[in-house]
């Protein structure tokens, strides 16, 4: 049984339909699972159709950086196992250690670390701007990056790579969680108050991540985790807001009536402004 896992997920990075099925199904069950049990009432510019049309653009955009991005994911990878180089070789992990081990490294590296350096670093929150300026977070919300963070945010899937010298298999199990994840914790739910606070001590939740996504600072330079929220915890940088309080948008940076157009929204980060 785990040998036929292990061997689906080696070889997924060489089938990009079934990927992209992975996706798609992902982002299809939770925009119907949000339209039956919304967490709070979201106010489109226009509708939301249209407001997916804009996030599915930077998600299309985003994917094809990553699947070019795929080469040197596999390359590092080879050269890893080929060198014995990365903690799980330091510790001669197992099959399922190594899985762990690779999934920390990747989460921490390719998903809180990066997640903060683009909150701290001006340049960097430039680009990251374009995820917050939505000001209204639903499903389509998750992978609405600029392309210039998406690049960034390879090179530290890179680091995570390195770190953990994590095989293919360990790397594709993560990235399908990773985009399972991104979807629901965008996912515009509302989920039970005891199962959302159960869930966020060890995972990045809805309504944890919402806060993290309200208007105003300091909340929106807390909760950067992608899947745990133990380095969110273990940081300092955890935090808690009623959804009923929360806000999306910005209150500053970028003007909240243009989140839905895509042009001034790929332009921005390089037009001068005071920060």
């Amino acid at each position: 049984m785990i040998e036929n896992i292990i061997q689906y997920f080696q070889t997924l990075e060489h089938h990009p339909i079934e990927r992209m099925v992975i996706l798609v199904s992902g982002l299809l069950f939770f925009w119907i699972l949000e339209g039956a049990i919304p967490l709070i009432p979201l106010h489109y510019k226009k509708n939301k159709v249209h407001h997916a049309g804009v996030n599915l653009l930077f998600t299309l955009i985003h994917l094809l950086i990553h699947t070019a991005l795929a080469i040197v994911i596999i390359e590092l990878s080879d050269w890893c196992a080929a060198n014995r180089f990365g903690l799980v070789y330091l510790f001669h992990a197992g099959i399922i250690s190594t899985i762990v081990l690779s999934f920390l490294a990747l989460d921490f590296f390719g998903g809180w670390l990066v997640h903060i350096t683009q909150h701290k670093i001006a340049f960097l929150w430039r680009f990251h701007i374009i995820h917050h300026a939505d000001n209204n977070v639903d499903v389509t919300t998750g992978l609405r990056h600029h392309p210039v963070e998406s690049v960034l945010r390879g090179l530290f899937f890179f680091l995570g790579i390195l770190a953990s010298g994590a095989p293919m298999y360990a790397v594709m199990i993560f990235q399908t969680i990773l985009v399972a994840d991104t979807a629901f914790t965008h996912a515009n739910l509302n989920l039970p108050a005891w199962l959302d606070k159960g869930m966020s001590y060890i995972l990045v939740s809805p309504n944890m991540h919402k806060v993290h996504h309200h208007w105003q600072q300091p909340y929106t330079d807390s909760n950067y985790g992608a899947i745990l929220s133990i380095w969110d915890r273990l940081s300092g940088t955890f935090k808690q807001l009623a959804p009923s309080k929360i806000k999306y948008g910005l209150d500053k940076y970028y003007p909240n009536h243009a989140d839905e157009n895509f042009i001034q929204l790929l332009k921005y980060p390089f037009q001068k402004r005071k920060e």
